[in-house]
């Protein structure tokens, strides 16, 4: 679970709501379904017409790590990484052939079936960095589907309140009526501005970290079996790879694997 964007929407929302109730209102004024279909529906439909469908499921089926932050194993990466160049000083890069059915990280295995096949390091590292290309420029369009959401929201919120407006003006007759009407229209703003400022817009913001922290384990990886290729000392690839780790957490247990596969 990722204890930032839950506190963040709890306190987000918390104030929004308690400086509501602190003015006399009660949730009851902002509890709008008619509103809420406008807004979201909207916001919906104009998201599928700028995003082909595969990209849109993507991107919400990415959204879960925005929520839940995965363990990451880049440390322990580190550790096999530090493992298999011990075994390829020792034994020769082929000897990792029988460990390649042990890795389940595609772009890992990938790298080290081409190393093992005998494909020369500047090879291997073009053709691995042409994939990390590709696969960066589409993860790209995952937060756009959120920056986009968070774009029109906003105007469908404002298209909401202007129904809502019409609506109490064909009723000016029942003036009693007219400022709580006037109030529910608004209602559908809030939503829109709501929904941009405190889910879509952040929401694309915490996506971007999370594929920018991937692409860098993956360049890790990358790094990590060329050097193996070069024939690299275990200590100083340990040292290298840990360059890569962001969180200082991380890197001392990678450390610590290292340190045990010695033994």
């Amino acid at each position: 679970m990722d204890k930032a964007t839950f506190t963040g929407l709890l306190v987000a929302v918390g104030g929004i709501v308690l400086g509501l109730l602190l003015e006399g209102g009660n949730l009851g004024q902002i509890l709008q379904p008619t509103a809420a279909i406008i807004v979201f529906g909207g916001t919906l439909g104009a998201v599928l017409i700028q995003f082909p469908l595969p990209v849109f499921l993507a991107a919400f089926k990415r959204l879960a790590s925005v929520f839940f932050e995965r363990k990451s194993e880049a440390a322990d990466w580190v550790g096999d990484l530090v493992k298999y160049a011990n075994k390829a000083r020792r034994d020769g890069i082929v000897s990792l052939d029988r460990d390649l059915q042990r890795i389940e990280e595609p772009f890992l295995k990938k790298s080290l079936m081409l190393a093992v096949d005998g494909t020369e390091p500047q090879e291997l590292r073009k053709m691995m960095e042409l994939e990390m290309s590709n696969q960066a420029e589409r993860d790209d369009r995952l937060p756009a589907v959120f920056e986009s959401a968070g774009g029109f929201s906003p105007t469908v919120g404002i298209i909401g309140a202007v129904l809502g407006l019409i609506q109490v003006m064909q009723h000016l007759d029942k003036i009693d009526e007219v400022g709580r009407g006037i109030a529910v229209a608004f209602v559908a703003t809030i939503y829109g501005v709501g929904a941009a400022n405190l889910f879509f817009l952040p929401a694309a913001g915490k996506l971007k970290i999370r594929l920018r922290e991937e692409q860098i384990v993956q360049e890790m990886m990358l790094e990590g079996v060329v050097s193996i290729m070069e024939g690299m000392n275990p200590r100083m690839l340990e040292i290298k790879l840990l360059g890569f780790l962001a969180e200082v957490k991380s890197a001392g247990r990678a450390a610590e694997i290292s340190s045990n596969e010695k033994t």
